[in-house]
């Protein structure tokens, strides 16, 4: 892992460049360090690979940590955060650089690279509610049931750090359904053929039960430390109407199914929970104004 440091000012930044990110387009990864070492103390971390990014944000110190990268990069360094309980405590900063950007931009990070390492400079922290399940996974976004269809990048359990495991790497293209169940796949799958029968509860209430088919589930936390729920029943004849409901737990239960969060595509499982966490992470965001 390469590693390069500059100083200018009093602050500290810890940059991580996604490998990816590097890749892909290297002029946005240079104008973002050139702007971000204009105004503060940088030091450049240049990983090249999972493990070598989990170190980098390990051993920030008081350095405040920016990623450089997609959604992707995004997740994984919320997710690593949160796994070593240090996310409360650790506000991240972003200059998104790569194809998929959609959560950044959802959560207000402009995608602008010049734009984007401004608002790391000169931006405030602004705390961020997530949803996380009973695996300990995290969503920034939203999740659905059943997952839409995923771009072809979706992440690999290898490439988020997760334990390898080369007997599915080389199975993969016969058995694709031998990924254990909480972990992302490595192909996304298609939404699953007609309508699911699952039990969704809202904090414990039964908002929708087995005996109704329904067609889609979609939860997201909203700014209120609640999750909004949204189930859509299998139409007969007209149209069914949404179910609607907030609630601080979710859980879905029934056959395998499998859903999407953010950008992964994780299952099958039986009975998944996802509990929104108010205010757990803090992200830096252009000032108001």
């Amino acid at each position: 892992m390469a590693e390069v440091a500059t100083s200018t000012t009093s602050e500290q930044l810890l940059v991580v460049v996604d490998p990816v990110a590097r890749r892909s387009d290297g002029e946005s990864v240079r104008i973002a360090k050139d702007v971000l070492g204009a105004g503060a103390a940088v030091k450049l971390c240049l990983p090249e690979g999972p493990e070598e990014f989990a170190r980098a944000l390990a051993r920030r110190g008081s350095r405040r940590p920016v990623v450089v990268g997609d959604d992707r990069t995004l997740i994984r360094a919320v997710g690593l955060l949160h796994r070593h309980r240090e996310l409360a405590g650790c506000p991240l900063s972003v200059v998104p650089v790569g194809g998929a950007l959609s959560l950044a931009r959802s959560l207000g990070i402009p995608t602008g690279t010049v734009a984007a390492a401004r608002a790391v400079l000169d931006g405030v922290e602004r705390r961020m509610d997530l949803m996380v399940d009973d695996s300990d996974g995290v969503v920034l976004g939203a999740l659905r049931i059943p997952p839409v269809t995923a771009p072809p990048d979706v992440m690999d359990p290898e490439e988020e750090g997760l334990p390898a495991r080369p007997w599915l790497r080389t199975c993969q293209s016969l058995v694709r359904t031998l990924v254990p169940a909480g972990r992302p796949s490595r192909l996304a799958s298609a939404p699953e053929p007609g309508p699911s029968r699952l039990r969704v509860e809202v904090d414990g209430e039964t908002l929708v039960d087995l005996h109704q088919p329904v067609e889609a589930v979609s939860v997201s936390p909203t700014a209120s430390g609640l999750a909004s729920v949204e189930v859509r029943p299998a139409s007969v004849g007209a149209e069914a109407s949404p179910l609607l409901a907030e609630a601080r737990t979710v859980t879905v239960s029934g056959a395998h199914f499998r859903y999407r969060a953010d950008s992964l595509v994780s299952g099958p499982v039986r009975t998944r929970t996802w509990e929104v966490r108010e205010g757990a992470w803090g992200l830096t965001l252009p000032a108001p104004g």
